[in-house]
């Protein structure tokens, strides 16, 4: 079984159709498992910042404040003891902690595809023939996003939030598009969660279709 969908030129006008396999664009979406997928790729994202110094770390200190006995106050090694203002932090964070997470692989491919059967169901994925961009000018690409902002997604009053999915690396089109605001390319190796469900609108090339039915389906 196959979903038909109309294909578009940089002028966002018809050019054709695309059979897409309802095994890639026609996924039930199981919120649990976005979350999930989610939660996965923002931990394994997640940059440990925080780190406390212990006693031994702790600058000075090497000599015993006082001798032990004879002058009525409690005992103390080090003046970088933790119950010292300036001592070392008893159970702080600490810069080696491990917030990773796993989830399997068949998992994580599902959720990328629910993410991207619920952007056709809701109207926000296009399909684009090719991308032809001669040199590098943001204006360029700003009149591509602008053409199907106004023809196919139809929604010119909301703020710009705009994923292009492309096979290869491009540089002319990378280029012109990475000063728009509110616009992300993304090459089709790096596809995630995260940037699927971010962003509102997908635009996504013909072979670039093709590529994920073959790498999904199987």
């Amino acid at each position: 079984m196959s979903t038909k969908i109309t294909i578009y030129n940089q002028k966002a006008e018809n050019v054709g159709e695309v059979n897409l396999s309802e095994k890639t664009f026609s996924v039930k979406v199981n919120p649990d498992l976005l979350h999930q997928a989610v939660v996965c790729q923002r931990a394994n994202q997640r940059t440990v910042l925080a780190h406390t110094k212990t006693k031994a770390e702790v600058r000075g200190g090497g000599r015993k404040p006082w001798k032990q006995k004879g002058t009525g106050r409690a005992r103390a090694g080090s003046s970088r003891s933790p119950i010292w203002i300036g001592g070392g932090i008893t159970f702080g964070p600490r810069k080696d902690r491990n917030f990773s997470q796993k989830i399997n692989l068949k998992m994580k491919r599902k959720a990328i595809l629910m993410a991207l059967s619920d952007k056709l169901t809701q109207q926000f994925l296009a399909v684009l023939d090719k991308w032809e961009v001669s040199d590098f000018k943001t204006r360029e690409i700003e009149k591509v996003v602008s053409n199907f902002e106004k023809k196919v997604f139809k929604q010119e009053d909301k703020k710009r939030s705009l994923l292009i999915l492309s096979v290869g690396s491009d540089d002319k089109l990378k280029y012109s598009t990475r000063n728009l605001e509110g616009v992300k390319l993304m090459n089709l190796d790096n596809i995630n969660i995260l940037d699927l469900l971010k962003y509102r609108n997908l635009i996504i090339t013909e072979e670039a279709v093709k590529n994920l039915e073959t790498r999904y389906n199987k």
